[in-house]
């Protein structure tokens, strides 16, 4: 598949005709240096973020599957990139498909062959989309979005998956769930921004939670490991990945603005807040609860915080975004240690911290988010009304589409490794390469 992909692009056609798409762009005279500068710093913001997940979900595993859960992570900046010049960013951007017309017009996805093998994706800034950047620089930012979403899902159900499988699943997952529901919130014409009103700021809802029903979905489909008790094998990596998201997700917010200035500003200061306050609740809370104060659990607090604030970073007060990560803390960190949540084993919390800080962050956001007729808190009653339709719509689309995919995957290539595999560790029954010097490669092939 890959000699496919890569050889109809040394052979694709350059395109120049299609009225439509062409009607949509501006002239560079529109372009703006300093946004552009900033977009650039802040697509390699967001880049920084999925090696700094890979240490942050590292540092938590055991020592046999360290490597494999790492290496889940890091491939994402692989596969989802050729899946987004080829057909991703079309169905997130493309010309919509949907129903209606005029100003009642929704829709659903966009239309993959619109911007295949990025056609039409050049210099020239998109009217709708990002009128002062290059539109190039645009989908180059929304990429690094496509990226980390799946590598999110990766800890709910590390050190038992087959890694083959697992790209397969997270290429479908790519075109039928995010790039359908980033089109859907963020495209002017969809169907839940544009008619159900859902405020979106920097991807609480396109990725924090997409991403956390799709874990929850893949622990129940995969099943426990067989011995769920683990100790994290490197708490420093846990520590230089936290400071690595926590760096990156100033692009992730900030960078949302689609530009340099005060909105960008007022994400930024919402954004660092939240986490300050979330980790501090988070290990408070803690030791209210007899547990010690610990380095991970403040990690963890601060991760969540980051989360809470991303949809409503650049709609809401610095004051609020306290709050935030205030509250949201303390639900996650409920949920993670419910002794409900026990029996299902999504290894690293992955619901309870993403999918529960992202629906959070959704519900705050139609609360607080400022301007007239936004949100409950400004007059927007019907507002909240349809941020709650949207969650349910959403949290069904995202857990249910992920379970069918994880099924299809699961029947082309059997996602669950051996049971021997597992014993061994991920690392080398899947890749032949260990933390520990001593350990012996797998000599033949073993695939579990």
């Amino acid at each position: 598949m890959i000699s496919v992909v890569c050889t109809i692009g040394a052979f694709w056609p350059t395109v120049t005709e299609n009225n439509y798409v062409l009607s949509e762009f501006g002239t560079t005279d529109h372009i703006v240096p300093a946004d552009v500068a900033w977009m650039l710093t802040s697509s390699c913001l967001v880049l920084i973020m999925t090696p700094g997940l890979s240490f942050f979900y590292g540092g938590m595993v055991g020592k046999k599957n360290v490597i494999s859960t790492m290496l889940q992570s890091f491939i994402c900046l692989g596969v989802v990139t050729l899946l987004w010049v080829v057909v991703a960013f079309s169905l997130a951007f493309g010309e919509p498909v949907g129903f209606g017309s005029g100003d009642h017009f929704y829709s659903f996805f966009g239309n993959p062959t619109t911007f295949a093998f990025m056609d039409y994706v050049g210099v020239l800034p998109h009217k709708q989309l990002a009128s002062t950047i290059p539109f190039m620089l645009f989908a180059l930012f929304q990429m690094k979005f496509a990226i980390i979403c799946p590598a999110i899902i990766t800890g709910s159900f590390a050190e038992r998956v087959r890694f083959i499988s697992y790209l397969v699943f997270i290429s479908l997952f790519t075109i039928f769930i995010y790039a359908p529901l980033c089109h859907a919130v963020w495209y002017p014409t969809g169907i839940l921004g544009s008619y159900f009103g859902v405020k979106d700021f920097a991807g609480g809802t396109v990725v924090h939670m997409s991403s956390g029903f799709a874990a929850l979905a893949g622990v129940i489909v995969l099943g426990k490991r067989k011995n769920s008790q683990h100790i994290p094998t490197n708490i420093p990596f846990v520590l230089l990945g936290t400071g690595m998201l926590w760096f990156g997700w100033f692009g992730f917010n900030a960078g949302s603005a689609l530009a340099a200035n005060g909105t960008a500003a007022m994400a930024f200061a919402t954004t660092t807040t939240s986490s300050a306050a979330a980790m501090l609740t988070w290990i408070f809370f803690d030791r209210m609860n007899g547990r010690k104060v610990s380095a991970l659990g403040a990690c963890i607090g601060a991760v969540v915080g980051l989360v809470a604030i991303t949809p409503a970073a650049g709609f809401v007060s610095v004051p609020e975004s306290m709050f935030f990560g205030f509250i949201t803390a303390l639900v996650s960190n409920t949920a993670v240690n419910c002794k409900y949540s026990k029996k299902f084993d999504d290894t690293l919390d992955v619901f309870a911290c993403h999918g529960v800080g992202g629906i959070m962050g959704m519900i705050l956001t139609a609360i607080f988010a400022h301007g007239e007729d936004a949100s409950l808190l400004h007059g927007g009653w019907n507002v909240f009304g349809h941020h709650m339709m949207a969650l349910v719509l959403v949290s069904i689309f995202t857990f249910f589409g992920a379970y069918f995919l994880f099924k299809v995957t699961n029947f082309i290539i059997p996602l669950r490794v051996s049971e021997e595999s597992e014993h061994i560790g991920l690392d080398l029954s899947q890749h032949d390469e260990s933390l520990d010097p001593k350990a012996q490669p797998i000599t033949e092939p073993h695939y579990g």
